[in-house]
């Protein structure tokens, strides 16, 4: 195994401990989950923050979401197909905030520290890079319903891609639901057309 498919071994190993227990976990139950010693792994990671800094960056990377966005069938009609792609956003978004959560009760040094070099311009740069390919994929579930679109599926996408953002992760006192929020984007907040306010001085 090289190195970086040892370094890719612990971090898969040390996520859901990460989860799990935040920065309470330790090393030792980390190496055993990975099945290495705990010499093994600190040769691969210099110490602990470093090895949960690596946790976040993964957490971060949008490949499995990506992945499952693609593999969402276009036979599908297009609530179903948008429902399955906000359960897996809000899944990827879940995952960031659970890691993020538990490195921040062990402060700035266990977080990725990004290139001297790199300003804001750049760090906007790596976040919509972060965000062009899952915008791709919500592009192509809403391509087969082109002709029945009031805007085009990539100004769809990024809105949808937003209005999931800005909902954020489940747990909230009154979350809405996946499909509800999908049934609200399609089809709007009214039920039906938009009612007047009673006349004043009005009958009755």
């Amino acid at each position: 195994m090289d190195p970086e498919q040892r370094r890719a071994m612990i971090v898969a190993a040390a996520l859901p401990l990460v989860v799990e227990y935040g920065p309470l976990v330790t090393t030792a139950k980390i190496a055993r989950a990975a099945g290495i010693g705990e010499g093994t792994l600190f040769r691969v990671f210099t110490d602990k923050e470093a090895l949960l800094a690596a946790c976040l960056e993964e957490a971060l990377r949008p490949d499995d979401t990506l992945a499952h966005l693609e593999g969402i069938s276009l036979d599908q009609p297009l609530p179903d197909r948008l429902t399955q792609a906000a359960e897996v956003m809000r899944g990827h978004m879940n995952r960031i905030g659970d890691v993020a959560g538990a490195l921040a009760s062990v402060g700035k040094a266990a977080r990725p520290a990004a290139p001297e070099a790199a300003g804001p311009e750049e760090a906007g740069s790596r976040r919509e890079a972060g965000l062009a390919a899952p915008r791709a994929a919500l592009t192509s579930l809403f391509e087969p319903d082109r002709a029945a679109l009031r805007m085009a599926p990539e100004r769809l996408a990024d809105t949808f891609q937003l209005l999931l953002m800005s909902a954020g992760r489940s747990g909230a006192p009154h979350p809405v639901e996946d499909a509800e929020l999908v049934d609200l984007f399609l089809h709007g907040a009214l039920t039906a057309g938009p009612k007047r306010p009673p006349e004043e001085g009005g009958d009755g």
